[in-house]
């Protein structure tokens, strides 16, 4: 699974000082996550993100949270079109969030902006970070809103996973998806709940699951694995779009100039 943070380039703190006289500007273009094939995703999210991803779990040395595949090779992500819009009716947080994100700086957060964003500008196109008399906009008032929402999301996220390791229900699983040309790709490195484990839980903690929604959320998971499905559809259809735009840029006469018409 791709690192997701590598959509930030330049993360630095926002301040008046650096950033008093700036703007940002919104735009449809998601090409800046174009070459990730999976974000987190926060429990919260799973109703609207299992109607069109798979959703995983994915981390290291026993710390694992929920993610979204959004592609089967390491730098594409299948849900960005041509036109670098996104393709499916439910953008995961931490997309939505960029270009800002939190920062811990010892026991507090401090709201950081990725300045090599493309609506990030000086020409007062678009919301500015701050107003006539130094302080934090409306517009960054709201984010960071959004951003501790989404911190105290990921807070109970976490939550439900230790719960998960804790009843021993993931297991490490790869998907593989083979194209209409037969071609076969692997994707590894997350895990899935096992649903004979989870069928042998004790009736009591059943119960327990049912009345925190965790046994709702699991299903969820279960339920969107189907999707997996889907990224061969999605890598079929881009891959026919390659083809057809290599076959666009070729010169009249192709790859034989001695062909001939009779």
């Amino acid at each position: 699974m791709a690192p997701q943070l590598l959509i930030y380039k330049t993360a630095v703190p926002v301040t008046r000082g650096r950033h008093g006289a700036w703007y940002l500007e919104t735009t449809p273009s998601y090409a800046f996550s174009k070459q990730i094939n999976s974000v987190p995703l926060m429990a919260v999210e799973f109703p609207q993100a299992a109607v069109d991803y798979a959703i995983v779990f994915a981390g290291a040395d026993d710390e694992y949270l929920p993610a979204v595949i959004l592609g089967v090779r390491g730098d594409e992500n299948l849900f960005i079109d041509r036109n670098d819009a996104w393709a499916a009716s439910y953008v995961p947080a931490f997309v939505r969030r960029y270009p800002f994100v939190f920062s811990r700086s010892g026991d507090r957060f401090v709201l950081c902006v990725d300045e090599a964003f493309r609506g990030f500008n000086q020409e007062g196109r678009g919301q500015k970070l701050f107003d006539d008399d130094g302080k934090p906009s409306e517009y960054v008032d709201a984010i960071l809103k959004f951003l501790q929402e989404y911190q105290a999301q990921f807070l109970r996220t976490q939550y439900f996973c230790s719960r998960l390791r804790q009843l021993d229900l993931l297991e490490p699983m790869q998907a593989q998806v083979t194209t209409d040309t037969g071609r076969k790709l692997s994707l590894s490195g997350f895990m899935a709940i096992n649903r004979t484990k989870l069928k042998e839980l004790p009736a009591e903690t059943l119960a327990e699951l049912v009345k925190t929604d965790e046994l709702e959320l699991i299903y969820l998971h279960l339920q969107s694995m189907r999707n997996i499905d889907r990224l061969r559809e999605k890598l079929t259809q881009a891959e026919a779009a390659q083809a057809a735009a290599t076959l666009a840029a070729m010169p009249a006469g192709g790859m034989n100039g001695n062909v001939q018409v009779h």
